[in-house]
C-alpha cells in the first residue's frame, strides 16, 4: 500500500513543479506568505541558539533554505529529501553547488540529523477512500522521522477543523489530538500542538 501511495504523491507533485516551476504553487502552497507562516511554526522546534544540522522531509525545491537564511539560522548541514526526483533536480539547480554543507537526495538514509522538519507531506491522499490507509501511512512515517532525528522534529498536516465548504475530497484532514496523542505517547513528553495560526492546519513539535 505505501509504495502505491507514494506513486501517487510522486506524481502529483511533480507535475506541480512541472507546471509552475520554483514558486509557492509548484510544492501546491497557495503563496510564499502561506509557505513561510508554515516555515515559522515547524522551526520553532529550532534551538536557534546552536548550530545545528537539520532534514527538510519533503523539502521541494529548497525553499527552507531561503527561509532559514532570513532568519540568520545558522544551520552546519542541511540535507533535503523528497521523493520527487524533478523536485529534487530544482533544488540542486537553485542551491546544491552554492554551499557543500547543502544536499538533496530522493533516497532517505539512516543518518541521524538534530532536527527534521516536514511540511506538507501529509495532505495530498488523492483517491484514497478509506482514509485509515492514509493515516496508517502518517504514523509509519512519523516513525521514520522520529529515528532520524536526536533534538526534535516538527510536521504539520490539514485539520479536521477545516469549514467543511472548502475541504476537498483529494485531500486528508487530519485530527490534531489523535495526532498530538500518538506522538505524546509514542516519542517524547514534551509535544506542543500549534492550533493558533490562521490556516486550515496545525503543527506538532516534539522535542526530545
Amino acid at each position: 500500500m505505501k509504495d502505491n501511495i507514494l506513486d501517487g504523491v510522486r506524481e502529483y507533485y511533480s507535475q506541480k513543479i512541472i507546471s509552475h516551476g520554483t514558486t509557492s504553487q509548484g510544492v501546491d502552497w497557495n503563496s510564499k506568505e502561506s509557505q513561510y507562516l508554515r516555515f515559522r511554526q515547524l522551526c520553532k522546534v529550532i534551538d536557534k541558539q546552536q548550530d545545528y544540522s537539520i532534514l527538510d522531509y519533503g523539502c521541494g525545491y529548497g525553499e527552507l533554505i531561503n527561509f532559514l537564511t532570513e532568519e540568520a539560522n545558522t544551520f552546519t548541514r542541511y540535507i533535503g529529501f523528497d521523493i520527487s526526483d524533478e523536485m529534487v533536480a530544482k533544488a540542486e539547480g537553485l542551491f546544491g553547488k552554492t554551499n557543500r554543507n547543502i544536499s538533496f537526495t530522493n533516497a532517505l538514509s539512516d543518518d541521524v540529523h538534530d532536527y527534521v522538519v516536514a511540511s506538507g507531506i501529509f495532505n495530498v491522499k488523492l483517491n484514497l477512500a478509506d482514509g485509515s490507509d492514509w493515516l496508517e501511512y502518517i504514523l509509519q512515517t512519523l516513525k521514520t522521522i522520529n529515528q532520524r532525528t536526536s533534538k526534535g522534529f516538527a510536521f504539520n498536516a490539514l485539520t479536521k477543523y477545516s469549514d467543511k465548504e472548502y475541504m476537498k475530497d483529494y485531500l486528508y484532514y487530519a485530527d490534531p489530538l489523535e495526532l498530538f496523542d500518538f506522538c505524546k505517547r509514542e516519542f517524547s513528553r514534551n509535544v506542543a500542538l500549534l492550533h493558533d495560526y490562521d490556516l486550515y492546519e496545525f503543527t506538532i513539535i516534539v522535542r526530545k
